[in-house]
């Protein structure tokens, strides 16, 4: 097919006006031809100017009329979104065919792009049913499902199903919380099924399409995913609980057994086996050195629930940072750190719970503190700004040696240090009250730079 140029364009507007042109002139001639026969008056041109005027006219009118009847056909076509027609492009005037040829390419293309946008559907529709996460999207109004995928169905063990009032006859408590309840943000809820609980994310949203209001939910079956990840921290805790209670436990059986048998000895044969009482002093003290060591750490484990809950409130992040101030001057009287609040927003608002933020920031500047030492101009930075995502955020900055690459993914487990006095619940504490808050922990370590905590809210 030839392309639409400036030339063929222009060529193709002569020509219809030059065919135009001739039958008005010829129209013009007839109707004189009239006027002549009628002013004369004359039979001959008369009757000659009333043939020829009437067939001006009709051929003028067909020459017209043929062109508009063209376009109506096209618009008609496109009114009942029928696109596969052919116009001829080989028979009838110059004009006429440039305008079939027109409507073949303006066919073509709306053709090319239905296809293309079908083929996203298809591409889309079967990533949807792919994925491990149910979703369906109904009419709000009518209850009619526009889509829903095998995922959902599955999760919820339900059949193919087109009106949400079928989920409502049959299981109501699933339909009030998937239909009637609108979570805003993501939300982890528990649906009765027949004849167990079922945990699982719900997110969903309402969007606009024409003149219809239609909703989408995403559903997303966590139970697995809980149990696993659980099932994967029982044995982490049981294995650190395992073998830090196996160290104490093994001396103190060893030495009890030790004990045990002196002191039979002495029984059986209290003439020749007398009792070393400064050994047996000194074997009881170290079981009990053991013992309240055991105890130390049950105590340790035990603080790891003890936090369990927030109590926000609204507070200056400068007089945070004052009072964290004023903590830590005793620590760093005997210590060269120069310790720094960098706030560029003395107004800034922080919601938080400002006792365990506290603790989590004196717990990260102390190992700030620990990591500095080694190196000359000591510096700690501790300080607040808004992030990307317009949340407040908290950063404890040293430029000590860092962390080592190998241990990074392991400095918030449970009873991990790297310190010979540490127990190892500091940062895993501190993960845990950033996760009350709804936040998250984040460290970037660099051996020539030092380390970077940030707490993101």
């Amino acid at each position: 097919m030839r392309p639409f140029t400036a030339d063929l364009i222009n060529m193709t507007y002569k020509s219809y006006f030059f065919s135009l042109t001739l039958r008005v002139l010829g129209l013009l001639i007839s109707l004189i031809v009239l006027a002549f026969g009628i002013a004369l008056p004359n039979t001959y041109a008369l009757i000659g100017g009333s043939i020829f005027s009437l067939i001006a006219i009709y051929n003028l009118y067909r020459f017209v009329l043929k062109r508009f009847v063209e376009m109506d056909d096209f618009f008609e076509s496109v009114k009942y979104r029928d696109f596969s027609r052919w116009f001829v492009e080989n028979k009838g005037p110059q004009d006429v065919r440039e305008l079939h040829k027109g409507f073949n390419l303006v066919n073509k293309t709306i053709k090319a792009i239905d296809s293309e946008r079908q083929a996203q559907f298809v591409y889309l529709q079967k990533i949807l049913e792919m994925v491990n996460i149910g979703i369906i999207a109904y009419n709000v109004e009518s209850g009619d499902v526009l889509w829903a995928n095998d995922s959902l169905l599955k999760t919820l063990d339900f059949p193919s199903f087109k009106n949400i009032s079928f989920v409502e006859k049959r299981r109501p408590k699933i339909y009030d919380e998937l239909f009637e309840t609108y979570h805003s943000n993501t939300a982890s809820v528990t649906l009765e099924m027949r004849q167990e609980t079922l945990k699982v994310l719900i997110s969903d949203t309402v969007f606009e399409m024409e003149e219809h209001s239609f909703k989408l939910i995403v559903l997303q079956n966590i139970e697995e995913t809980l149990n696993r990840n659980e099932s994967e921290a029982w044995k982490k805790l049981l294995s650190v609980m395992t073998h830090e209670i196996m160290n104490s436990i093994a001396p103190i059986t060893s030495l009890a057994e030790t004990l045990q048998t002196d002191i039979q000895k002495s029984l059986d044969n209290p003439a020749t086996e007398k009792l070393e009482l400064e050994d047996m002093n000194a074997g009881l003290n170290s079981i009990k050195k053991r013992s309240q060591g055991l105890m130390k750490f049950a105590k340790t484990y035990r603080s790891l629930n003890k936090v369990t809950h927030v109590n926000k409130t609204t507070i200056k992040a400068s007089d945070l940072f004052e009072n964290i101030s004023e903590l830590m001057k005793p620590s760093l009287e005997n210590k060269n750190v120069e310790l720094i609040f960098d706030l560029k927003d003395p107004n800034l608002l922080l919601e938080i719970d400002s006792y365990l933020i506290e603790q989590v920031l004196i717990n990260l500047i102390l190992n700030a503190l620990d990591a500095t030492e080694q190196v000359a101009n000591p510096k700690v930075i501790v300080s607040a700004n808004i992030g990307h995502n317009g949340k407040a955020q908290l950063r404890v900055k040293d430029n000590g040696t860092g962390i080592a690459e190998e241990i990074i993914d392991s400095i918030f487990v449970p009873f991990f240090s790297t310190k010979k006095t540490g127990s190892g619940i500091g940062l895993s504490l501190c993960k845990q009250i950033m996760l009350l808050h709804g936040g998250k922990i984040q460290i970037q370590s660099n051996k020539d730079s030092g380390a970077m905590v940030s707490l993101i809210f």
